[in-house]
């Protein structure tokens, strides 16, 4: 855990849930979620995030979260009336000649990316405005259009730049942010900046062209351009083994990113200090691989012995056989409940899986690896009402980029 030396004794932030409390706690959501048609993912969204705020100790006071599902649930019947005419407007586009329609098509995707900044800050809002801590209620004003501009022209500079814009798109749209940021009457600042991302990610940058290319290049030696239809399942190793070593280079920067970032984040007096090991975030998805693997092993196993039973013509004599198999399928409503089961069973462990690991390993990181200093400074703050505004939260649920 970091400590560093700041205004007042330095203390430590901590996590205290496990992995078996929120499994516990997902299962029942996901049994539910069926039999209300998914509505329930309101109430399981709401839960979740009351796990994650009551588990979560600064200085030995957890945090609290006063959201409700009702809210949630408003706030996506609300971002419906927008979406409802773009559903009509894209069907409408489906009946046009080709050009046009793709003309159309990427109008509306542009469109639907700029509303995703304009959600992502205003779900923000809606979390913050709904998270308290010693009983003063956090907040966030600013502007979610200006939000969704200023991040709508950094993502082109990153087109045109091939990237290259990163750091100073993310030191940007952090400080923006953190200085609408309050808890209470008290605003947040932030002192960090792209130079302390630059370094860091332009070796990345190279050393991820480098080892694509190299890749890239042993692939198609060995085989991975397809001739006439076959391609060499060895060549393919050289491309694995790139993505591989690129993903992993992604995770250390991406710990180096979050540890600078919000080690440049301030509220008073209060100094925040956060240190994530890299190798720590690369096993926590080398974990999630492996439970995926397990997971999506046991589902196949179970897949064959309900097919076994559904259709065992087709596995007559300890083979199979695919036409028997389609022909007993088509036409059986039994046949079609276990697909759509199966395929909701696989959803469903890879949410689990994915929440359990990526979503809770990424949390408790944060947590245990940040500790803050000068919060003695903090007792003065006064507290300030509830935004109860719904909208941003609603639409970053129908756009699917909600955050915990």
């Amino acid at each position: 855990m970091a400590m560093q030396q700041g205004p007042g004794r330095p203390v430590p932030v901590a996590f205290t849930g496990t992995r078996r409390e929120l499994g516990g706690l997902l299962l029942r959501g996901y049994i539910l979620l069926l039999p209300t048609i998914g509505l329930y993912r309101f109430w399981l969204n709401t839960w979740r995030r009351r796990f994650y705020w009551a588990h979560t100790e600064i200085d030995g006071d957890s945090l609290e979260y006063t959201g409700d599902a009702m809210q949630l649930l408003l706030g996506f019947l609300m971002a419906l009336v927008v979406f409802v005419p773009l559903y009509a407007l894209l069907f409408y586009l489906s009946t046009l000649p080709r050009q046009t329609a793709l003309i159309g098509y990427g109008g509306i995707a542009v469109m639907l990316w700029f509303l995703v900044g304009y959600a992502l800050y205003r779900a923000r809002d809606f979390r913050l405005s709904r998270t308290l801590w010693r009983g003063i209620r956090f907040d966030q004003t600013g502007n979610g259009w200006a939000y969704a501009l200023r991040r709508f022209g950094w993502s082109l500079l990153m087109l045109a730049s091939l990237g290259l814009v990163y750091p100073f798109m993310a030191a940007s749209l952090w400080r923006y942010r953190y200085e609408h940021s309050w808890y209470g009457d008290l605003r947040f600042a932030f002192v960090g900046s792209w130079r302390q991302l630059a370094g860091q990610y332009y070796l990345t940058y190279g050393a991820v062209v480098i080892m694509a290319g190299i890749g890239l290049v042993l692939g198609l030696a060995m085989g991975a351009w397809p001739d006439h239809g076959h391609v060499a399942p060895l060549a393919l190793l050289p491309l694995a083994i790139a993505a591989l070593l690129i993903g992993m280079l992604a995770l250390r920067y991406q710990a180096r990113q979050l540890s600078a970032l919000y080690s440049g984040v301030r509220l008073g007096t209060a100094v925040l200090t956060l240190r994530i090991k890299a190798g720590a975030l690369i096993w926590q998805y080398g974990l999630c691989g492996l439970a995926l693997l397990g997971a999506m092993a046991l589902l196949a196993l179970g897949g064959f012995v309900v097919l076994g039973l559904v259709a065992p013509e087709a596995f007559a004599g300890g083979g199979f056989d695919l036409e028997i198999f389609v022909s007993q399928m088509q036409g059986s409503v039994l046949s079609l409940a276990a697909i759509i089961a199966g395929y909701l069973l696989v959803l469903a462990a890879y949410s689990l899986v994915t929440e359990l690991f990526i979503g809770l390993g990424y949390w408790k990181l944060i947590a245990n690896g940040a500790s803050i200093a000068g919060l003695n400074g903090l007792s003065g703050v006064r507290a300030r009402g509830e935004d109860r505004a719904l909208a941003g939260e609603g639409l970053a649920a129908a756009l699917h980029v909600e955050a915990y």
